[in-house]
């Protein structure tokens, strides 16, 4: 904005204890359907120059302070994602030489610490450490990887919340949900209202009481993998349906998620859902089992709030689920390397019942 200065609001707070004349206002961007939380720090205010009380308070109340006064650099986002086609490499110093600390897969994310040297001090999920700029995405890049591969969820803040068929408060009740329920976000543009996806239809919930949160996939530190694959490697029960060889628990938690995920449409529907899956499995661009695949963060929100546990446990999968859990590791994929899906919302892709794929 010409002609106007921006400072600190440690420097708003006393300049206003000092004079009560001050004029401060904000901007506000207005909602573009893009989820992804502002990352960025700071914040000021603009001071209107033409108050001639003002601008001499300010410019002496900076002197005492040793504060200057220049127009900031624009903030940076601090959101950097994994810019490769299977995994990198996190070390423990800026070296391609250093100890390995973790991996990130594809369309892994995280936060920036510390940049040196071609090298970013990062932490995804536990993996803190460096990783060479050559494999990443900051600012603009980053931030539109995230909105196309990250999802919005709602966690239910309250006893019981009433999911409703429209954003009032009047209207017909869908169903109710416990306090901690996670759920996937359609919508977040209305103030008052969060739209979610309710059992494939569009719900709304009160947004006074949900907390919402943008969740992207996490890297995994050494431990953890060594870890996960050491249980994998436990599975005693062994089925080969093919293509891909993996223990009948596998198959069940792979049956559990499509009923989660797909249990209420056509076979279709269920069998793209166990192809995405299967095509991370298969990638090496993801955790190279099943279960890695299937409750990496912030992917798939059923494997997040429980739900595919308790389905799991209790075998209430269908057995169309089952077939196509069985006929996806085969090798059977009616959605290509496709390795994404959410609730259509019109983006580009593949359509298939409630779900696009891309």
């Amino acid at each position: 904005m010409a002609g106007r200065r921006k400072v600190s609001a440690a420097l708003l707070g006393i300049a206003f204890s000092l004079c009560m004349t001050v004029q401060a206002g904000m901007t506000a961007q207005a909602s573009s359907g893009n989820y992804l939380v502002d990352m960025n720090g700071g914040v000021a205010a603009i001071l209107d120059p033409g108050d001639n009380d003002t601008t001499e308070i300010i410019n002496a109340t900076a002197k005492a302070l040793n504060l200057d006064l220049s127009a900031p650099e624009e903030e940076k986002s601090n959101l950097v994602m994994a810019n490769v086609q299977n995994t990198l490499n996190v070390r423990s110093e800026p070296s391609e030489d250093a100890e390995k600390v973790g991996l990130l897969y594809k369309d892994c994310g995280g936060v920036v610490l510390d940049r040196r040297d071609g090298w970013t001090l990062l932490q995804s999920g536990n993996v803190v450490g460096w990783a060479s700029d050559e494999y990443l995405l900051f600012g603009e890049e980053a931030r539109a990887l995230a909105n196309e591969v990250g999802r919005m969820i709602a966690t239910i803040d309250t006893q019981t919340l009433r999911v409703r068929a429209e954003a009032d408060p009047n209207s017909a009740v869908y169903g109710l949900l416990p306090q901690g329920e996670i759920m996937d976000v359609v919508n977040a543009d209305n103030e008052e209202w969060v739209c979610i996806d309710y059992e494939g239809d569009d719900g709304y919930v009160s947004a006074e009481f949900v907390t919402l949160d943008f969740q992207i996939d996490a890297g995994e530190t050494m431990d953890e993998i060594k870890a996960r694959e050491e249980a994998e490697r436990e599975a005693k029960r062994h089925v080969n349906y093919g293509e891909y060889t993996t223990d009948a628990d596998s198959a069940r938690l792979l049956a559990a998620l499509i009923q989660c995920e797909a249990g209420g449409e056509g076979y279709e529907g269920q069998l793209a859902v166990a192809s995405v899956v299967m095509n991370r499995v298969r990638s090496g661009a993801y955790p190279g089992s099943i279960h890695g695949v299937i409750y990496a963060s912030g992917q798939f929100t059923p494997a997040m709030n429980g739900k595919v546990n308790s389905v799991y446990e209790a075998g209430s999968y269908s057995s169309s689920c089952l077939q196509a859990a069985q006929e996806a590791i085969a090798g059977t994929s009616n959605v290509g390397d496709m390795t994404h899906f959410r609730r259509n919302d019109g983006r580009d892709g593949l359509v298939i019942g409630n779900h696009v794929f891309y």
